[in-house]
């Protein structure tokens, strides 16, 4: 990795850790405003209160996060999307592109693709295009891949593995996938993977334990970290959130010593 690349990736995946918490707030485009980012200055200031190593942000959002205010922390720029109010919500499209983001600032850019939908091979070739260009740039680059389709299942340790490796042979320097279910079963998609592998966050759960559960299982798999949305900002206290988080993910806090620092049991 070249000088400037490595620079950005640093500020993405701690060099200490070598882990990452990762907060993406690009659910607006896809289906609208959620609760916790109606106010996005106020949602940058608590994940950056709260420790997280970069938020994940669409590019008209940037200026009105007041992101300035918080330059400690990483940004990315998120480059494709698609709205739930299309009939093809899976296929997502280039909406930016590497040297927009250099000249915004990222420290590195980030791209969806899902496997197993009818424009699987468009998406492809995108991130193929990307993943040049961000090699040119010097941009570190994050791959969100899924496998969605018709037919396909979401969630088998088969197609999450077969997904990450994917992301790593297409040029993705970190690669952001669902979770499992189980260490056993992740730690086979990490080993195939050869890129950190970061865990996404999934339908919103119903407890803090669940979440704490699943990043302590990938953890231990050896995962990289998390890339957690609606979880982490929707939380009626995100702040002491990722804080327990932090704790566990750059300290190897266990399960029961994250939910003290919430105050929970």
């Amino acid at each position: 990795m070249e000088v400037g690349a490595l620079r950005r990736f640093n500020r993405i995946i701690n060099p200490q850790s070598g882990r990452a918490i990762i907060v993406p707030m690009d659910h607006g485009v896809s289906d609208g405003a959620p609760r916790g980012l109606r106010n996005m200055a106020k949602a940058i200031s608590d994940m950056s209160e709260g420790g997280a190593d970069a938020v994940l942000l669409h590019k008209g959002l940037i200026h009105k996060a007041r992101y300035e205010d918080h330059l400690h922390l990483g940004f990315i720029m998120h480059i494709s999307a698609s709205t739930s109010l299309s009939s093809r919500p899976n296929k997502k499209m280039l909406v930016g592109d590497v040297e927009e983001a250099v000249r915004l600032g990222a420290d590195a850019v980030s791209i969806h693709i899902n496997l197993g939908d009818e424009y699987e091979s468009m998406m492809m070739a995108d991130a193929g295009r990307i993943a040049k260009e961000c090699s040119l740039w010097g941009m570190p680059l994050l791959m969100m891949v899924y496998a969605r389709g018709h037919d396909v299942d979401s969630y088998s340790p088969k197609n999450i593995a077969h997904c990450a490796r994917v992301g790593a042979e297409l040029g993705a320097d970190i690669v952001k996938v669902p979770y499992t279910g189980d260490p056993e079963s992740f730690a086979d998609v990490v080993d195939d993977c050869g890129v950190p592998v970061l865990i996404a966050g999934g339908p919103k759960l119903d407890s803090t334990r669940k979440l704490l559960e699943m990043v302590h299982g990938s953890l231990q798999a050896g995962g990289a970290g998390l890339s957690v949305g609606r979880n982490v900002f929707e939380h009626e206290n995100r702040v002491m959130l990722m804080k327990a988080l932090n704790a566990m993910v750059h300290g190897n806090a266990s399960i029961e010593e994250a939910l003290r620092i919430m105050g929970e049991r």
